[in-house]
């Protein structure tokens, strides 16, 4: 069973996953931008403006799945000592922190023919803004220290505490009064956004997952080689 986490084995079957992944997400983020741009109705109040949704939903979604998934591998890290999973939790990072930074930037621009306003000390605002710093925090515990062992460590608390944020950031419109509005996709509850609005956002959600997804195993493929060069087995 061991054979598969050989590094030689994993980028054989990476590199076969990144060509498969890259024309899907082609061919998804292709029919996702005709569906938001051109299929999808202007909204009666903001207009065209409306459109940044189909950027700025799927971003933010990505950005606190992956920090959620980082934080739990990051607890098993820390109590089953497990390598591999100490480089899918580093792999993960800069995608999610990519997504974070997209989120903010477009609702920033969202929120100026919606607010009047570039920025707003917004509770839902400034916890995404405080999900980047410790998005930021996580990548930069693995260039302060050479040891390893400690910037594993440092790293898995970092994700493990700033996990307490990401509840914050789902419920913060719920409780306290904010300019973002509620939820309009809920999964429990009874769903508000039209069904030509939803689709075009479920597609874009999917190629963005794919996006995320395909710098995932470039950034893991790059980590195999560094285990390969320096002459390990195995992870």
């Amino acid at each position: 069973m061991f054979k598969y986490l050989k590094p030689n084995n994993l980028l054989k079957i990476i590199n076969k996953t990144q060509k498969y992944v890259f024309i899907i997400f082609l061919v998804i983020i292709s029919i996702g931008l005709v569906e938001a741009l051109i299929l999808s109705p202007e909204d009666y109040k903001q207009s065209d403006s409306v459109r940044i949704m189909y950027v700025h939903v799927p971003a933010a979604w990505i950005s606190l799945g992956i920090f959620s998934l980082i934080a739990v591998l990051s607890f098993g890290i820390l109590v089953f000592k497990n390598k591999n999973l100490s480089l899918i939790t580093k792999s993960l990072a800069p995608s999610g922190f990519v997504f974070n930074v997209i989120a903010l930037v477009t609702g920033s621009i969202w929120g100026k023919p919606t607010w009047g306003t570039w920025w707003a000390w917004d509770a839902r605002i400034t916890s995404m803004l405080l999900l980047a710093f410790f998005y930021l925090m996580f990548l930069l515990s693995w260039r302060v220290t050479d040891n390893e062992e400690k910037a594993v460590k440092i790293s898995s608390y970092i994700a493990i505490i700033g996990l307490i944020n990401v509840p914050i950031i789902k419920f913060s419109v719920e409780w306290w009064s904010t300019l973002h509005q509620p939820s309009s996709v809920n999964i429990f509850t009874e769903t508000s956004i039209h069904a030509s609005m939803l689709l075009p956002l479920g597609i874009m959600t999917a190629a963005f997952a794919l996006f995320s997804l395909l710098i995932f195993l470039m950034k893991y493929n790059t980590e195999l080689i560094k285990i390969k060069n320096k002459g390990l087995d195995r992870l």
